[in-house]
């Protein structure tokens, strides 16, 4: 029949033991979701969390729907410009005290992507809602290898206190596959590069950190034979596709080898050093975000998560001379240094932000790339990290969503509009079939324009 897909969507290249899957290629769709334009292929859904809110008025756009103007802290978008809408207007209410006290951080990562009232406790009754990822892992995560990934540059224990009596968990996790169980992060890329492409056997053989790290250091070599066999089969632009697909998995693995070599070199007594994780933050994050790229272009996962720094991160920024903690310099009291210093810190967070959206956009999907098969969301429950206030949040959504969603436009919306408003909306986008998240009141509407 013509309107089958000439190439089985799991297919695999193998050799010598080794196996890799692909990208997702023209030839294993059928002719007419191409000949009907980008939106029949599969859309993606991932939330980027950052911490302490953010300086406003720097963040604010000028202007409204398509006219508007990017602010001095969105700037890092100009290329993207046209591919995202910035929202303000919308809250999640549930990270508010609602007669708790303080603990406005912790709660704000719970609430993010709940919209639900975490339970003050440092015990072991942590409870909060489930997250608008694992509503959406639920529904398509049985079409993937993995249901969804969870990616941080921070690790964190989700026992014990860690804000004003709340639990550490709140804190250091924002995907909750249930009300009481949070979804674990990994921050060491080796590790995610291995969940995603490595052998279950391997990574728990006892012996395997190094049989495992030579495998996966030659995995493109040994399936080279079969790659070439499948380019035979076809067209010019799955050709190309699979050649960048190449490179890109070529570069992490070089990436990952390089941190790994430089951090041998490096004798730091007595301390542990995780191992894989890059010293530098500006890899680190590019690490993350590349692994999400290719996690989403080789179709091994839909939805994902990535938490730049816990909520409440103290870390500093050097590299762009920011060397107070970050979460310190939050509380700025209207000092102008503090605030400036804060400044740099919320663009740098962006410009990662927009370098990961480039990237997403130079891969070639159906009639489109692979931004516009995408919903991502930038963003935190906190706006002015000052006030610790959890309404006029910064929220970027990125994407089209398979050509669901107009972009290039800042909507306004009435003040306290929930934000899980939005995410129902993107979980409708997702065919999940659910009518209510967290304190979500219905669709936000205006999305497709």
């Amino acid at each position: 029949m013509s309107g089958q897909p000439k190439l089985q969507r799991r297919t695999l290249l193998k050799g010598l033991g080794a196996t890799l899957g692909l990208p997702l290629l023209e030839a294993m769709l059928p002719a007419d979701v191409f000949a009907a334009g980008s939106a029949g292929a599969p859309k993606r859904m991932a939330f980027v969390f950052v911490p302490n809110g953010v300086i406003v008025p720097e963040w604010t756009p000028k202007g409204e729907g398509k006219d508007w103007q990017l602010s001095p802290t969105l700037e890092p978008l100009a290329k993207m410009k046209d591919k995202v809408c910035v929202f303000t207007g919308l809250a999640q209410d549930n990270a508010s005290a609602k007669g708790d006290g303080p603990g406005d951080h912790a709660r704000s990562a719970a609430a993010f992507l709940t919209g639900a009232h975490p339970v003050k406790t440092g015990g072991v009754d942590i409870k909060v809602g489930q997250s608008v990822d694992q509503v959406a892992a639920e529904k398509v995560g049985k079409l993937t290898k993995l249901p969804s990934v969870e990616l941080g540059t921070e690790g964190g224990r989700n026992a014990g206190q860690c804000d004003s009596g709340y639990s550490c968990a709140y804190s250091n996790n924002i995907s909750w596959k249930t009300a009481s169980t949070p979804m674990a992060k990994e921050i060491n890329p080796r590790l995610v590069f291995e969940r995603l492409f490595g052998s279950a056997d391997d990574r728990d053989a006892a012996k395997g950190r190094a049989k495992r790290d030579e495998y996966r250091k030659s995995i493109l070599d040994m399936v080279t034979d079969d790659a070439s066999r499948l380019k035979l089969q076809l067209g010019q632009t799955d050709r190309r596709k699979i050649d960048e697909y190449f490179t890109s998995v070529r570069e992490i693995e070089q990436r990952i080898d390089r941190a790994r070599e430089n951090d041998s070199k490096r004798a730091i007594p007595d301390l542990k050093l995780p191992n894989g994780v890059p010293k530098q933050l500006d890899e680190h994050i590019t690490l993350m975000f590349d692994l999400m790229t290719l996690a989403f272009q080789t179709d091994t996962t839909r939805v994902a998560t990535f938490m730049m720094a816990n909520e409440g991160s103290n870390r500093s920024y050097p590299m762009i001379g920011v060397n107070d903690g970050h979460h310190h310099l939050s509380h700025h009291q209207n000092k102008q240094d503090w605030i400036d210093q804060l400044k740099k810190v919320d663009k740098y967070l962006m410009g990662h932000f927009a370098r990961f959206l480039e990237k997403l956009d130079g891969i070639h999907e159906g009639n489109g790339t692979l931004l516009d098969q995408s919903m991502i969301v930038y963003g935190c429950a906190i706006g002015d990290g000052n006030r610790h206030n959890h309404n006029d949040l910064p929220i970027v959504l990125a994407g089209r969503g398979g050509g669901t969603i107009t972009s290039g436009r800042h909507l306004s919306y009435p003040k306290n509009t929930p934000l899980n408003n939005l995410f129902l909306s993107l979980l409708d986008r997702m065919d999940s079939g659910v009518d209510h998240l967290g304190d979500s009141t219905g669709r936000l509407k205006g999305l497709e324009g």
